[in-house]
């Protein structure tokens, strides 16, 4: 009798329901438009504020590919013996020489033979496209007088160190290969556009540059000490295979200082750029207004489920 008399045990929905829901956040309508009016605003002062980012591109083809497979293979054992390295066949230098050109060394040096990168790089406040000229910031770099003022924390100093100016210059290359044609595009990104390509024009000259100094340096060293094998021996075969050797670099030698664009070769050259390429000012505000949008959604849900405030 007393199980029959017993109520059944309630059962708690916890799930909301869509039209309660529905009717909550048209209740905070209001609440909503405000936030995403307020987001919509910030977006486009953040947007406003950002500097305009020109990006200046070359098209190179490579054109330092190793070749000498069949010098190696025949001499690649008397060369070990000399202490030379012959190319051997499918020996790349353009890959090298990529990964070279976004070193912090490359970079180093491409500082020293252009003094006017590092403050281009470090301290440029804005770009006046009236006058084309760069506006430095002042607390950070004093153009007139050459004089960097930064403070700086140890072991930093006021002139930005090579590390500091590689991390920067690395946000601001590009570098990218097509599989395909096996074309190589290297980008910068300034808010001049005008130093933008005129770094584009330095990096591809001195990158050949590098490269052909590089090889004729090894040249010369090689033949300078396979002279001095072809003295010390009397062997005619050792004698003859060092000759060849010594032609071999004779002709690098003479194929780097003949050859301005000696690595790469410039398909489309440096322009500067017209529009820039960032920031996408109209996305900044149509993305701030839609956070906007669902914050204002969350807070009304919120306070409505989390803090019972309705």
């Amino acid at each position: 009798m007393n199980d029959m008399n017993q109520q059944p045990a309630p059962i708690y929905d916890d799930e909301i329901d869509l039209r309660e829901l529905f009717g909550v956040l048209w209740k905070g309508k209001v609440t909503i438009v405000i936030i995403g009016v307020l987001a919509t605003a910030i977006a486009v002062l953040v947007a406003l504020s950002m500097p305009n980012i020109y990006k200046s591109e070359a098209v190179l083809a490579p054109v330092g590919k190793s070749a000498g497979g069949g010098l190696a293979s025949k001499y690649g054992g008397l060369a070990s013996l000399a202490g030379i390295s012959l190319p051997s066949a499918g020996v790349d230098k353009t890959g090298i020489a990529l990964e070279f050109l976004q070193s912090r060394e490359f970079l180093r040096q491409f500082i020293q033979r252009h003094p006017d990168v590092l403050p281009e790089l470090m301290a440029v406040d804005k770009w006046d496209s009236g006058s084309n000229e760069l506006i430095f910031n002042d607390s950070v770099y004093d153009a007139k007088n050459n004089v960097w003022l930064r403070e700086a924390v140890a072991p930093r100093k006021a002139e930005p160190s090579v590390q500091e100016a590689h991390a920067a210059f690395s946000g601001m290359l590009s570098v990218a290969t097509d599989k395909n044609s096996g074309l190589v595009t290297i980008g910068i990104e300034h808010r001049s556009p005008f130093v933008a390509q005129k770094w584009v024009s330095w990096l591809v000259d001195d990158i050949n540059q590098v490269i052909r100094d590089q090889d004729v340096e090894q040249a010369e060293k090689s033949i300078a000490y396979l002279k001095e094998q072809i003295s010390e021996t009397a062997v005619a075969d050792l004698q003859a295979g060092f000759f060849e050797m010594i032609q071999d670099q004779i002709q690098t030698i003479m194929l780097a200082k003949a050859t301005p664009e000696y690595l790469f070769k410039t398909i489309d050259p440096a322009v500067v750029p017209e529009l820039k390429v960032k920031p996408k000012r109209a996305l900044i505000v149509v993305l701030g207004g839609l956070l906007g949008g669902m914050l204002g959604v969350m807070w009304v849900l919120i306070r409505r489920y989390a803090l019972n405030k309705d």
